[in-house]
């Protein structure tokens, strides 16, 4: 029987949309879901570390955010664009894929000027490509080295925030749209699940004798991208650059053949594990590009439990926790956090489900 995207509809009140982080990291709400008897928790997200055992694993996704979000002006016109960085194609040569707007300005040959504050221009780019409607590849017509670069980036940019939320980027956002483990820089969405973790619940965490595992899945705006097909088996998404290293593989497979709980934190990191499978269930080193769309029926490997955030309705991250958590238990567990008025999306309340 073919899996329908209406099937992963429901009702969202607009004003349940996170759009300021919890005060602090660990203080956002928790809800805990039982998928052997179906019990759902109220928790605060501190208390998930009732839940974990000395031996268990966790599985934190390392990609850092930059500030991909640039406004320059057009040559001649001085007309303001957007433009959205969002993969970087070669290194030396400063090539990369972007979304512009008012795109329809925009064409092959016009240069781009990107001044700071006092209006010194810091960065000039080319456009050389149209890729889609809003889409083009631009080259940075900058010598300097990469640490250069993104040095630059950090002046210029700002942070990406996703669409729903419905104001600017402000100076809150450097830090708290990134994770406390966030290192390797090519994100343009923050994973969010991985923003509920302090430095304090992460050293509890140490202490109880949990362990960590890294990998990194550098995360896309197709990660909002909205699916249009009813028929799930036709969706097709965008690629995300991941790897699992060695280390992550030691932490996690000893936690799977000494029967621990192994938990992936986030559906970037869930990805991830779900790619990189050996011939007998374990994971295993990889690396590249990976498209894996995660929807019922599924069978997944690695991880017995998950911490994600509150998702959007008919989106692939819903959709995917539908498949982990059982399709009409997470349908009452979302009733419930609309009914008692969870903070949904990236900066909303997070759910542990074992």
């Amino acid at each position: 029987m073919r899996t329908k995207l209406s099937q992963f509809k429901f009702d969202l009140p607009d004003e349940l949309i996170a759009q300021y982080p919890s005060d602090q990291r660990d203080e956002s709400r928790l809800m805990v879901v039982h998928r052997d008897s179906g019990k759902i928790e109220h928790k605060t997200f501190k208390d998930i570390l009732d839940y974990f055992d000395e031996g268990d694993a966790m599985i934190f996704n390392n990609t850092k955010v930059f500030p991909a979000r640039l406004y320059g002006k057009k040559e001649k016109t001085g007309a303001r664009i957007e433009v959205f960085l969002l993969r970087q194609l070669n290194e030396e040569s400063r090539l990369w894929d972007v979304l512009v707007d008012p795109a329809r300005k925009i064409r092959v040959g016009n240069k781009l000027y990107f001044s700071d504050e006092e209006g010194n221009d810091l960065l000039v780019a080319e456009v050389v490509d149209n890729t889609t409607s809003r889409g083009r590849t631009i080259r940075f017509l900058f010598d300097g080295t990469t640490t250069e670069f993104l040095d630059i980036l950090q002046i210029l940019g700002n942070t990406p925030l996703p669409k729903y939320i419905n104001r600017p980027a402000e100076p809150i956002d450097r830090e708290r749209y990134q994770t406390i483990f966030a290192k390797e820089v090519g994100a343009v969405a923050a994973p969010t699940a991985g923003l509920h973790f302090s430095r304090e619940l992460m050293k509890r965490f140490e202490i109880k004798g949990v362990d960590f595992a890294e990998l990194t899945l550098h995360v896309g705006l197709g990660t909002f991208r909205s699916i249009d097909v009813e028929d799930l088996s036709k969706h097709k998404m965008d690629a995300e650059y991941f790897k699992v290293p060695p280390a992550a593989v030691d932490v996690v497979n000893k936690a799977k053949q000494n029967d621990k709980k192994v938990v992936a934190v986030g559906t970037t990191s869930m990805r991830s594990i779900e790619t990189a499978v050996s011939a007998d269930n374990l994971l295993k080193p990889n690396e590249g590009w990976t498209n894996l769309f995660i929807y019922p029926p599924y069978e997944f490997s690695i991880a017995d439990a998950m911490i994600t955030n509150l998702h959007l309705p008919k989106s692939s991250l819903f959709i995917m926790i539908c498949a982990f958590g059982g399709e009409e238990l997470m349908k009452e567990a979302y009733a419930q956090a609309i009914k008692e008025k969870y903070r949904f999306f990236s900066y909303g309340d997070a759910m542990l489900i074992l």
